[in-house]
């Protein structure tokens, strides 16, 4: 594998997809044992599977969810979030990261992130009001954000913190896994949750679903109740030769529970996502060892003090050296079999966040100028090196035909 700066057309036949799933023989015989046991929704293999990823997170609480916005929802509930908050949202974000602070009557207050594409903490720690409630941090495509900065700030001004940590299943921030229960350890008064996705382009998957991890076990009770109506028991247990048909609704909860046709997906592919790391890792090596000392590329920042998942390789083009814009790069790349995304629009250009809350161009300039300029490359196990390479000699037959 090597750099290519200067290439022919690239001869790549079939489209390369964005993003594709790896599923293999043990999930699909897994789903199949699930479909003959009977017990299709919350059930026994959701209990594995939470109790796995704790072991996994070094947690001591794991409450598996429909998606990582429920479990957003879930725990900015439980942790009183409300009508007349403000939550400190990073605006270079999905949506789901602030809906869910609109749809529980609080108000998000998007602020801007640094040049590695994370949640910039003097931003965070200026937006700041009397309101403020809670910050939910990103950990923006599997690479950790600054936690001491803010884990500091919100101790400081007595915030809730909710990590949302979509992207980060695996990653690592200063020895601990994203979602331990170590990380908060020098902060015994910070009240705290991560939610994880297990959507089907994330490094593991259970089609749809995620995950809550917390050290507060109180939390956790609650939001154990707050993501299946509201109700005292287990739902499931009530139909096993262990429950009981009384229960009580204490909260006004959501249908957030996981399935066990998902949880089987996900016992096996959480048995896999070293290895899927493993190879997205080396992936992302060759894309930075191709891109690295091109001045038309920036390839994605890493800090020492953080392990990257790569759940995206964000590149960002230099559009002074271009005579194309950004959108014009990704048809081009299309054109030639390969397909690309944007990580994300910011949210504060977004419609809805420009209407409801007044936020315009010009407000967050550093999410903006990363906007204009990045794409995000085909990064997955299902690739091969040779897919790669075809990626790698695409975005130079683009660049150098486009040149100035």
């Amino acid at each position: 594998m090597h750099s290519t700066m200067q290439t022919m057309t690239p001869a790549r036949k079939g489209f390369l997809p964005y993003a594709l799933p790896s599923i293999g023989e043990e999930e699909i015989a897994e789903v199949v044992d699930t479909l003959r046991s009977g017990w299709l929704t919350t059930g026994p293999k959701v209990t594995q599977f939470e109790n796995d990823f704790a072991a996994y997170s070094n947690t001591r609480n794991a409450i598996a969810v429909s998606s990582c916005t429920a479990g957003l929802l879930t725990a900015l509930t439980a942790l009183g979030v409300g009508p007349g908050d403000e939550v400190i949202v990073p605006t270079l974000t999905f949506c789901a990261t602030a809906n869910v602070v609109v749809q529980l009557g609080a108000t998000p207050v998007l602020v801007d992130v640094g040049s590695d594409m994370e949640i910039d903490a003097a931003a965070a720690r200026t937006a700041i009001t009397p309101f403020t409630k809670a910050i939910i941090p990103v950990h923006f495509g599997g690479h950790a954000c600054d936690l001491r900065s803010i884990y500091e700030l919100a101790v400081e001004h007595q915030l809730v913190v909710v990590e949302d940590a979509a992207h980060a299943a695996g990653a690592m921030y200063r020895g601990d896994m994203i979602g331990a229960d170590r990380l908060t350890r020098d902060y015994p008064k910070l009240r705290r949750a991560t939610a994880f996705s297990f959507y089907a382009n994330k490094n593991m998957t259970t089609g749809e679903g995620g995950m809550i991890t917390t050290s507060d076990d109180q939390l956790a009770q609650q939001m154990r109740v707050l993501v299946l109506h509201g109700m005292s028991k287990d739902a499931w247990k009530r139909y096993s030769n262990h429950g009981s048909w009384f229960y009580e609704v204490v909260a006004a909860g959501y249908k957030f529970n996981m399935t066990d046709i998902a949880a089987a997906l996900g016992i096996h592919q959480l048995r896999r996502l070293d290895e899927f790391i493993a190879i997205r890792r080396r992936y992302a090596k060759l894309y930075d060892f191709a891109f690295k000392n091109s001045t038309l590329f920036q390839t994605p920042q890493k800090h020492s003090d953080c392990s990257h998942v790569y759940h995206l390789y964000p590149l960002r083009l230099d559009l002074r050296q271009l005579t194309i814009s950004r959108a014009e790069f990704i048809t081009r790349l299309k054109e030639m079999n390969v397909g690309t995304s944007v990580h994300f629009i910011p949210l504060h250009l977004q419609p809805f966040y420009r209407e409801h809350f007044g936020y315009k161009r010009g407000d967050l300039p550093q999410a903006e100028a990363i906007y204009d300029e990045v794409l995000s490359l085909p990064l997955y196990p299902k690739m091969s090196e040779r897919d790669v390479q075809d990626v790698i000699d695409a975005v130079y037959h683009v660049a150098l035909n486009h040149r100035r």
